[in-house]
């Protein structure tokens, strides 16, 4: 009950203080290429149930159709969404599905089905009766899973092989570690990671 009042409380004030830059970031995005604003896709989220996650656009409209992988310089993204993946600001509209209760602050990463099927039995149990969030653990350690996944000659490989048990390795130590302190520390570590790396981009 805390965690969904705390996910409700926070992402509305996200959304109202954030209010000029997102209305900023569609701007751009529609002035950048053409499409939509946004970008819907399928997700698995708690106990199976799929729904549409909403981010911010960041590639060419018939990008989905080469692959749900994308990689580090994938001639696909746009020029506003390479700078907006790399500070991960296309996620922000998924404040909304928080507040729509399909996704929480904290939690696993929502995936695509084609991936869940992969889960083993009893991890996908565990992993899935929690609420997706937009940030855990896999999600700080994974911050350039794109130039990971670029070093392999089979990403799709890859992912499966090296990306994916190390996700649900993390998913899982959050099941068992989750509570509202622990949330909090995810979320500043978060918003530190973020804010590192503006640093590192802007350092000559």
């Amino acid at each position: 009950m805390l965690k969904r009042f705390f996910d409700i409380a926070a992402a509305t004030l996200g959304l109202v203080l954030l209010m000029p830059l997102l209305l900023g970031i569609a701007v751009w995005i529609k002035l950048d290429s053409r499409g939509p604003v946004f970008f819907r896709q399928v997700r698995v989220g708690q106990h199976g149930k799929p729904f549409r996650i909403i981010k911010f656009r960041t590639m060419r409209t018939d990008s989905e159709a080469a692959g749900k992988l994308t990689l580090a310089e994938d001639s696909r993204i746009t020029r506003s969404g390479r700078f907006l993946r790399h500070y991960k600001l296309d996620e922000l509209p998924q404040l909304m599905d928080v507040l729509r209760g399909t996704m929480s602050l904290v939690g696993p990463r929502p995936e695509v089905p084609e991936y869940v099927a992969h889960y083993p039995a009893d991890v996908r149990e565990k992993v899935l009766s929690l609420r997706p969030g937009l940030t855990d653990y896999a999600a700080l350690e994974m911050l350039d899973e794109s130039r990971l996944l670029a070093q392999y000659e089979d990403p799709h490989r890859a992912y499966l092989d090296v990306v994916l048990p190390r996700k649900l390795a993390q998913y899982q130590q959050y099941a068992d570690k989750q509570s509202f302190g622990e949330d909090t520390r995810i979320i500043l570590r978060t918003i530190l990671c973020l804010a590192r790396r503006r640093t590192d981009h802007e350092s000559p």
